[in-house]
């Protein structure tokens, strides 16, 4: 695990370009920013050439969008590729609504993605696995997650973030299940946008190999809600969200060395 990452990400202080969902889309600036990074979203298509230009990495998401907005990923996602930049895909519920996922399907074959970051039920819909899924929960199935995982990142070329209550990374071949977490992460809405835009943040710093820049992402995010777990046992979903925001400002490398957990279980 490259743990000095979180400080070539403070470093460097990355731009982040989002296409991000309305719903979460200041939690996902703001979590950025506490990290080191530096976020900028776009809604305007005529601007996207200037904003990838000026971005090292670019986040999509499929949270909420109208037609015109899937011109726009799809224009973000084509750029990012020729002017290679990172891409990260975020395919919120594609598992549960079957629009979502032939858009998602369709972006993907127009384009390169290199970290798709997704719960269950939206990884196992992407790889072609049956599961059944409700709105953005990851719902149930009986498939092996990590082969669901391996899979699709084998027919995406890619890494997948499959998260959970242990997240998996993995490059196909590759596969890391990381522990740390907290039950809370799930409570609040905006986790998994904000998971994705930070797995931004570190494959901007580690072009060379995504995978470790997606297995750090989640390590630290997930070290980060679980301490503040720790020191704050009693937090509830509304005081969750500003002690997460300044765990991700204040964690250290230290840290994550003493308090990571984690297997690499395939390689």
């Amino acid at each position: 695990m490259e743990y000095e990452l979180l400080s070539q990400l403070r470093q460097q202080n990355p731009v982040v370009l989002n296409i991000s969902n309305f719903v979460t889309v200041q939690d996902v600036a703001n979590g950025l920013n506490a990290l080191g990074a530096s976020p900028i979203m776009s809604q305007e298509i005529k601007e996207t050439a200037a904003m990838v230009d000026i971005a090292q990495a670019v986040q999509l998401n499929l949270g909420a969008f109208t037609q015109t907005e899937v011109a726009h990923l799809r224009q973000m996602g084509i750029t990012a590729n020729q002017a290679q930049r990172p891409v990260v895909l975020d395919p919120v519920a594609v598992g549960a609504i079957a629009y979502r996922l032939q858009v998602a399907q369709q972006l993907l074959q127009e384009m390169h993605v290199n970290i798709i970051r997704g719960n269950a039920g939206e990884i196992a819909a992407l790889g072609g696995f049956a599961w059944q899924s409700q709105g953005i929960d990851a719902g149930q199935g009986a498939g092996d997650l990590i082969e669901i995982a391996q899979t699709t990142a084998q027919r995406f070329h890619c890494v997948v973030i499959l998260s959970g209550a242990t997240d998996i990374v993995t490059d196909g071949q590759r596969v890391t299940e990381i522990y740390n977490g907290t039950p809370m992460l799930a409570v609040h809405v905006g986790s998994g946008d904000m998971l994705s835009s930070v797995t931004a943040a570190f494959a901007a710093v580690q072009s060379e190999d995504y995978y470790e820049a997606a297995r750090m992402a989640t390590l630290t995010f997930g070290t980060c809600g679980q301490l503040v777990m720790q020191h704050q046992p009693d937090c509830g979903p509304g005081s969750f969200l500003p002690a997460f925001l300044d765990q991700l400002y204040q964690i250290q490398v230290e840290e994550l060395q003493q308090m990571a957990d984690f297997q690499e279980v395939r390689s």
